[in-house]
């Protein structure tokens, strides 16, 4: 029995009409109903022949209710065989198909839904050290804008990495990597797409990567490869970047002819391969096995169109991970796959940039 105050009336519901209005109105309560039979709800069965034709499916309110209940949009609950989103226009959750992820991500609808930032891992014998000593400094590359160049300390002519942050943006953890990929005989630009603007909350990072404009990073980052260029002799230049970055790497690859290597952590990308025949140099994709917003089949298609336009690439889609592995401030973090991509990263970059 269900009691309800309406007005100064009081009324009564046996839990018989509430199944009634539940199966005629499909209201909150079909959302929150923990009760299948089949594909209907029991509600709309009128009998069951047999006992097995019940199945209990886990069964959520809402987004919003949940929201209202105090629960943070990053940790909403789905109903069981739907996937979280976040709306990228207002950081609001969804609860949408897994098939349609990669689509609303693409098209500017929705973002991934990745755990605030946190700083607590130590990476020393998961991205090792080269043997060069390093320095580094922020430069101003860009307008007014800096970004953190790092690169050994020992004189002579070293290639050029342009690495571009993750939708974070230019953090602790980036400059970091850059250190570290310094140390291996590169000059490292990190650049920054956020004119100075860093996030440490998922809401933070909306917010940016919202107002960001492509057309920007794309003149933003070929000022780096400029930079690295005329101001450190840089020979050969690559690129790196991870999540945000990784398709940023991309889109670098197809706006600057001047690139030497090309390597997209689980970034967005494109399969079309007349838009890719721009590029004539080798690339390296890392991927993740459980990565709905770029699901394993959209990665074979950019294989498939880098086999036909005959362009050098390794693919490696890491199994039983997801999206953001290799970042060791999120708790999707996977050391011994982040080891095994940087490992192929270094032997990939020494191999096509030295």
């Amino acid at each position: 029995m269900i009691v309800f105050l309406i007005g100064f009336s009081l009324v009564i519901f046996n839990i018989s009409s509430v199944d009634a209005i539940q199966s005629e109105r499909k209201s909150a309560w079909e959302v929150m109903s923990d009760k299948v039979c089949g594909d209907k709800l029991c509600s709309k069965v009128t009998s069951i022949s047999e006992p097995s034709a019940m199945s209990s499916i886990a069964y959520f309110p809402p987004p919003l209710v949940q929201i209202t209940q105090g629960v943070d949009p990053s940790h909403v609950t789905c109903t069981e065989g739907k996937s979280l989103v976040l709306k990228q226009s207002n950081g609001l959750p969804a609860c949408v198909n897994p098939t349609s992820v990669e689509k609303l991500i693409t098209r500017g609808w929705a973002i991934h839904v990745l755990p605030d930032y946190v700083d607590d891992h130590n990476t020393s014998e998961i991205f090792t050290l080269g043997t060069h000593l390093t320095t580094s400094e922020m430069v101003v590359y860009f307008g007014n804008t800096s970004g953190y160049l790092a690169k050994p300390v020992g004189d002579g002519n070293y290639p050029g990495i342009v690495m571009i942050h993750e939708w974070w943006g230019l953090n602790d953890n980036i400059k970091e990597m850059a250190d570290k990929l310094a140390s291996h005989g590169y000059v490292v630009l990190a650049v920054d797409l956020y004119d100075g603007k860093v996030a440490t909350t998922s809401e933070q990072a909306r917010q940016l990567i919202t107002s960001f404009d492509s057309k920007y990073g794309i003149q933003n980052m070929n000022s780096a490869v400029s930079l690295l260029s005329d101001d450190y002799s840089a020979n050969t230049i690559g690129s790196i970047g991870w999540c945000f970055g990784g398709g940023q790497s991309l889109n670098l690859a197809l706006g600057n002819s001047e690139m030497d290597a090309t390597v997209i952590y689980y970034g967005s990308l494109v399969t079309d391969s007349e838009k890719l025949s721009s590029i004539d140099w080798p690339v390296l994709g890392i991927f993740a096995e459980l990565d709905k917003g770029i699901p394993v089949a959209t990665v074979n298609e950019f294989e498939s169109a880098l086999n036909e336009i005959g362009i050098y690439h390794e693919i490696y889609i890491y199994e039983g991970v997801d999206h953001a592995f290799a970042n060791p401030s999120g708790d999707r973090y996977a050391p011994e796959e982040s080891k095994s991509a940087w490992d192929r990263t270094l032997f990939f970059l020494e191999l096509n940039l030295k």
